[in-house]
C-alpha cells in the first residue's frame, strides 16, 4: 500500500512567488471522510487519485495518470466548486516545498505541503513558511472545495 506523509503550512510574506507555477484543476468524485477520490489535470497532465482517512499526517494514497480528455469529461462529474490554483515546486534543504496559491472560490489562501520519509523526520522550513495546519480539515483540498475559503469570513 502507498502512504502519503505530509505536513500542511500557511505562507508568509512572497519570497517563494520567484518559482515557476503551473495550473491545476481538480475535483473530487467523492470527499467521504474515510476515502476520497480526486480528478486533478495539471498542467498538460492529469491524475486520478485515491486517499484513504488521514491519521496524524499520514494516509494512503494511489495515483494513476489519465489521459486530459477523460480528466476533462470527470471533473464535470465532480462535485462544486472545483479547486483551482497555481503550485510551485520549491526545493529546499534536501525535500520540495509545493506551495499552492488559490484562485476562484479560494482566492487569498496560499498555503505549503512538504512529503516526508516518516512522520518524525527532521526538515528545515524555509523562512516564508508559517503557522502549521496538517491536523486543521479546513485546509484539506477535499474540504476547500466543500467550504471555500471565500466564505469562512463571512
Amino acid at each position: 500500500m502507498a502512504i502519503e506523509i505530509e505536513r500542511k503550512f500557511l505562507i508568509i510574506g512572497d519570497a517563494w512567488r520567484s518559482a515557476p507555477a503551473v495550473f491545476y484543476s481538480q475535483g473530487y468524485l467523492n470527499r467521504d471522510k474515510a476515502r476520497t477520490v480526486r480528478v486533478r489535470i495539471a498542467g498538460d497532465e492529469a491524475f486520478l487519485t485515491i486517499k484513504g482517512q488521514s491519521v496524524g499526517a499520514s494516509r494512503a494514497e494511489f495515483e494513476y495518470p489519465v489521459p486530459v480528455e477523460d480528466a476533462c469529461e470527470l471533473l464535470a462529474l465532480c462535485e462544486q466548486p472545483l479547486i483551482e490554483k497555481y503550485r510551485r515546486k520549491i526545493p529546499h534543504a534536501g525535500f520540495v516545498w509545493e506551495v499552492d496559491e488559490f484562485v476562484g472560490d479560494n482566492a487569498g489562501l496560499v498555503a505549503a505541503e512538504i512529503e516526508l520519509p516518516s512522520e518524525d523526520c527532521v526538515f528545515d522550513k524555509p523562512e516564508w513558511v508559517g503557522e502549521e495546519v496538517t491536523s486543521d480539515a479546513r485546509y484539506f483540498n477535499s474540504n476547500l472545495s466543500r467550504l471555500p475559503f471565500n466564505r469562512w469570513h463571512k
